[in-house]
């Protein structure tokens, strides 16, 4: 079975939404699902494609009132190409006997292909071949290319080619009743005889985006003359071809196109640079060459070798890890640093989530880190650029700092909805989804952990170092001294585990002293006062002014970061929020036979009339995201600064404890819960991280891969492998390397950037070997065990494990 190929042998109308989402192709610019050319939207398929930041606004009425939301638009479909036979129907699968079909996602060249024979009515037998690409070079270009072979008749052919601006979001069904028709048709026209020409805007944000497609046929390699002839109607302009085809004599159909926006850097205007990318592009198989090199180059940056022991049936681990890796470059690659756009949740797949950019960054950055940390940088800018939004909420909220939005889109204001629609119950329900503030830990989180990775003084010196210092500023004006207590209190948010938005017995929303939240706002803290240590003295006293940062104000943050509060329950049991112990113990087996499949326990306890905030029960245990961010060293630095007591059997405990209550309703629970375990029970993680690999591939969570990949599951899988099992850590100036390999993987070799080098690190056996490159003379620092090793450009360096 190949390790590079996502193969799909049979045609399944039910299975179609979920393989033309994990058949995307994109390039960080744009997307554009795996969907048949001749595909219209329906009950079986669903072309889109989808503009990093293409974003827009529209208002529904909802229940007698109006909601706002904004989208990532469903941009014109430029796929659209489709023929009939001598005047018959137009090509469509389900109405033809199939007698060979094969689509296959070659994941090392980045193209998507397609190959299937099929008999018509009249007994015609035709075969069909087909490949895509969307241009990971030249990122305002793809093509497709059709060659069409009669096997036992001639005849005249008509095709079709077309681009269609009448697209609207309807890729998700329970948003289908609000707005979604965000496109306004602005200009349709030909360019010449080949080119066709479509310019439309979004309504809201003003958005132009133009396409421009050339259709041409060829048969030997020579071009062929055809009769043509032009088809517009509003949004939509296509080219109607005849001519005769000839038994066994190819048809070749390349159609190659421009997409450009208004978004753009370095354009005079969209359409004038659509047409002239169309004019300059070539044929498919010079665009196909230079695509497969860019991909290559990619590959040997990104690319991880693993030796595995699996049993033949099932996908390769190290195919699903590499198509995991292919998702992520096509949502944020090296055309990303030259945009303003930050990682949406479902990746340029779908339109789940309504494209927003949530907390999942905090899983996909570590990997970016130690491949191309520019991409980090760039993203973690979307952020730097949204800290007025942020300013301004927390002003808005009555705090000070910055509070970012637990869903961002296109200006950084809160784009979380108000009400959420339960499938299972028909009911939309209120969403308290915004409480959850841990996003601006995360935001912190990932400022800091680039730094450390790159030692990037200038970025954190004029752009990470604001956003930690003014995140710190609001998680000291949010909490709240408790007198009686003598500690600080957080109160009325929301943890990662979104089943408890409240207490059962109470209307106000959000919970009190949630552990995650509170510990992460120490953490934040300390590092809020370190990086003014790090910063030169020119600009810490800079920002000190800017920013009206008094020694009154940072002595209360040092307060704060000792004196906040984390309840604890049991025998060292740190509690979720507090009162979490006060829950009901939930009939899991119970549950499990009456329904089978309860990940979303949320949907189905609402269904009942029930909710989870009366349970013990959790869609993703935030405790134990604390074990996955930070190492027991640091978490009992962390606890000793707060005067609580962490042992060493605390996380043990608490891994047991919560795993016996997790769900695992999102598809990070696993990633998270199988760090967790990588140290104590690797049989453990490996079965966990097996099922968090398969997440989109078997669309474990039933229905939600065809609305969009999980792009932090994506990335968590493949950093389980670069970070979790060879125990890399970044930490006050060391890399720290600590392998614990899974029995199931008996070699592991990774290449990393870390601090302008780069290294090679091979597990193998009982040997781990790491080999350093770099154009600089500095040393950087490994650690292994409880040593500290200095290794310069050209050295190799094996440790025993």
């Amino acid at each position: 079975m190949s390790q590079w190929s996502l193969i799909y042998e049979d045609f399944e109308p039910a299975q179609e939404k979920r393989r033309e989402a994990l058949c995307t192709l994109g390039n960080g610019y744009f997307a554009t699902r795996g969907a048949a050319p001749e595909a219209d939207a329906d009950d079986v398929h669903y072309p889109g494609t989808y503009l990093a930041g293409g974003y827009n606004r529209l208002v529904s009425q909802v229940g007698g009132r109006d909601v706002e939301n904004e989208d990532l638009v469903n941009m014109p479909n430029w796929l659209a190409l489709t023929f009939r036979i001598a005047g018959g129907e137009w090509f469509d699968l389900q109405g033809l006997e199939i007698l060979a079909y094969r689509r296959e996602l070659d994941i090392k060249q980045g193209v998507l292909l397609r190959s299937l024979r099929f008999k018509d009515g009249q007994g015609r037998v035709t075969r069909l071949a087909s490949r895509c690409l969307v241009h990971m070079q030249q990122p305002h270009l793809a093509a497709l290319e059709t060659t069409l072979t009669a096997e036992n008749w001639s005849g005249r052919i008509e095709i079709r080619s077309a681009l269609d601006g009448r697209v609207v979001n309807d890729g998700v069904a329970r948003y289908r009743g609000l707005g979604n028709r965000h496109l306004e048709l602005l200009e349709t026209r030909t360019l010449d005889a080949e080119t066709l020409f479509l310019r439309v805007r979004t309504s809201q944000s003003r958005i132009e985006v133009v396409q421009a497609a050339a259709t041409r046929l060829w048969a030997n390699d020579q071009p062929l003359a055809c009769a043509r002839k032009t088809l517009q109607e509003p949004g939509y302009i296509a080219q109607h071809i005849e001519l005769d085809i000839t038994e066994e004599t190819p048809l070749t159909i390349e159609k190659i196109v421009s997409l450009h926006s208004s978004k753009d850097r370095a354009t005079s205007e969209c359409g004038l640079a659509a047409e002239e990318s169309i004019a300059r592009a070539g044929r498919f198989r010079d665009l196909l060459r230079s695509h497969v090199l860019a991909w290559g180059h990619l590959w040997g940056r990104f690319d991880i070798s693993i030796g595995t022991r699996e049993p033949e049936q099932g996908l390769p681990t190290v195919l699903v890890l590499r198509l995991h890796i292919f998702h992520l470059l096509q949502t944020v690659s090296l055309h990303t640093m030259d945009q303003d756009a930050g990682v949406p949740a479902r990746g340029l797949h779908g339109e789940a989530y309504r494209g927003h950019v949530f907390w999942d960054e905090l899983f996909i950055f570590p990997f970016l880190n130690l491949r191309v940390p520019e991409i980090t940088r760039a993203l973690l800018m979307y952020r730097y650029r949204r800290l007025d939004a942020a300013r301004a909420a927390a002003r808005k909220a009555g705090y000070d700092g910055a509070m970012y939005p637990w869903q961002s889109g296109s200006d950084g204001r809160e784009e979380s909805q108000r009400l959420h629609f339960n499938p299972k119950s028909g009911r939309w329900n209120p969403d308290k989804s915004y409480l959850q503030r841990h996003v601006n830990a995360a935001i912190a989180y990932n400022v800091w952990q680039y730094f450390q990775v790159t030692q990037d003084m200038e970025f954190l010196s004029f752009y990470g170092a604001v956003m930690l210092l003014e995140i710190a500023r609001f998680w000291a004006s949010i909490a709240t001294y408790n007198e009686d207590l003598g500690r600080y209190e957080i109160l009325g948010v929301m943890g990662p585990d979104e089943y408890h938005d409240a207490y059962a017995d109470s209307e106000r929303p959000g919970l009190d002293n949630n552990a995650y939240t509170n510990v992460m706002a120490v953490w934040v803290l300390c590092r809020a006062l370190e990086v003014l240590e790090l910063l030169p003295q020119e600009r810490r006293q800079e920002l000190s002014d800017t920013l009206a940062l008094r020694p009154e104000e940072l002595a209360r943050w040092d307060h704060v970061s000792r004196r906040l509060r984390v309840v604890f329950h049991g025998d060292g049991i740190i509690s979720q929020f507090e009162h979490y112990d006060r829950l009901e113990e939930f009939d899991w087996e119970g549950y499990r036979k009456k329904y089978g499949d309860i990940q979303r326990l949320d949907r189905v306890l609402d269904a009942e009339g029930d909710t989870p905030n009366r349970y013990q029960v959790s869609k993703q245990a935030d405790v134990l995201m604390l074990f996955y961010l930070f190492s027991s060293e640091e978490l009992s630095a962390l606890f000793e600064r707060l005067d609580y007591p962490f042992g060493y059997d605390t996380i043990p405990k608490n891994i047991n404890y919560y795993l016996q209550r997790t769900s695992h309703g999102s598809t990070l629970s696993r990633v998270t819960h199988s760090w967790v375990l990588a140290r104590s029970d690797r049989e453990g993680s490996w079965r966990l991280f097996a099922q968090a690999l398969m997440s989109d591939v078997e669309d474990i969570q039933d229905g939600t891969t065809p609305e969009g990949i999980h792009l932090g599951a994506m990335a968590s899988t493949v950093d389980m492998m670069q970070r979790a099992y060879t125990g890399v850590e970044a930490r006050a100036g060391v890399l720290w390397l600590n392998p614990q390999l899974p029995k199931t993987i008996d070699s592991l070799c990774i290449h990393i950037h870390y601090r302008n080098k780069s290294l090679t690190m091979t597990v193998s056996g009982d040997v781990l070997t790491v080999e350093v490159a770099g154009v600089t003379p500095e040393a950087i620092k490994i650690g292994f065990k409880n040593d500290v090793h200095e290794l310069r450009h050209g050295q190799t360096k094996e440790f025993t494990l």
